[in-house]
């Protein structure tokens, strides 16, 4: 098949071209480096002539309100150029939890993407994914005060990109979902934990303290970033990748 991945050229979408290409597919990454603007719609019909199947992995530059315009504005356009390429199958990487997380402005943005996706004009599959491994670093540094790290005991069940690039690969190559797959990984730790193994880890001298009014994640409320039952979970253990990590 040719499969068009926006944002092929991000931490999630090149592994996924590459599990594409490496199983025949013609994979094809559309980026602003490639030509693609899904904002102002440029490029994007000629990237997606002839294509069989979309995999949006665009994401907002900003966490904050505008968000929601981005993924208003790109989900429209992407779904409408897909509609007139004859593209027969839509998918797009979400959140888990990401509908019952209404004051947070950037959850709000994705539960509206899956939205405009699921009353589109085409067959789709939503993948809702837990937090990836890679983003704990910055998580930690958003809310940094000199030797302190203030993090919520919020419970997470963190993945590994690679594990979340081959679910996004499964659910591609296959039949259109008409609904949501949610991924998760294998361990579940509050935020306030993970962030004194990553620090461990590290040799870092940091000092984690618990608040539960800290960052995006303070706003979230309970265990909904916690995949439910039906989950498939990831076999990448948090403590294991993050001693291969250089």
């Amino acid at each position: 098949m040719k499969i068009i991945v926006i944002g092929g050229t991000g931490l999630i979408g090149t592994q996924v071209v590459e599990k594409l290409a490496a199983t025949g597919h013609e994979a094809v990454p559309a980026a602003p480096s490639t030509g693609v603007d899904i904002l102002t719609g440029t490029g994007l019909d000629a990237a997606l002539q002839g294509a069989d199947v979309v995999v949006n992995l665009a994401n907002s530059p900003t966490f904050d309100a505008a968000s929601i315009d981005f993924f208003r504005t790109s989900m429209t356009n992407v779904l409408a150029a897909g509609e007139r390429a004859g593209v027969r199958h839509q998918v797009v990487l979400s959140i888990v939890g990401v509908d019952q997380v209404p004051d947070v402005d950037y959850y709000r943005a994705k539960a509206l993407q899956e939205e405009l996706l699921r009353n589109g004009p085409t067959p789709y599959s939503i993948v809702r994914a837990t937090q990836f491994f890679e983003f704990v670093d910055a998580v930690l540094s958003w809310t940094t005060d000199g030797d302190t790290v203030r993090l919520p005991a919020r419970p997470i069940q963190p993945m590994a990109s690679a594990d979340v690039a081959e679910a996004v690969f499964e659910v591609a190559v296959g039949t259109p979902l008409l609904g949501i797959r949610d991924v998760a990984g294998p361990d579940v730790f509050t935020l306030d934990e993970l962030g004194r193994i990553t620090l461990a880890a590290k040799g870092d001298a940091r000092t984690v303290v618990v608040d539960e009014s800290a960052g995006l994640f303070g706003a979230i409320p309970g265990d909904v970033l916690i995949a439910k039952s039906g989950a498939r979970l990831a076999t990448t253990h948090y403590r294991d990748w993050l001693a291969k990590q250089g």
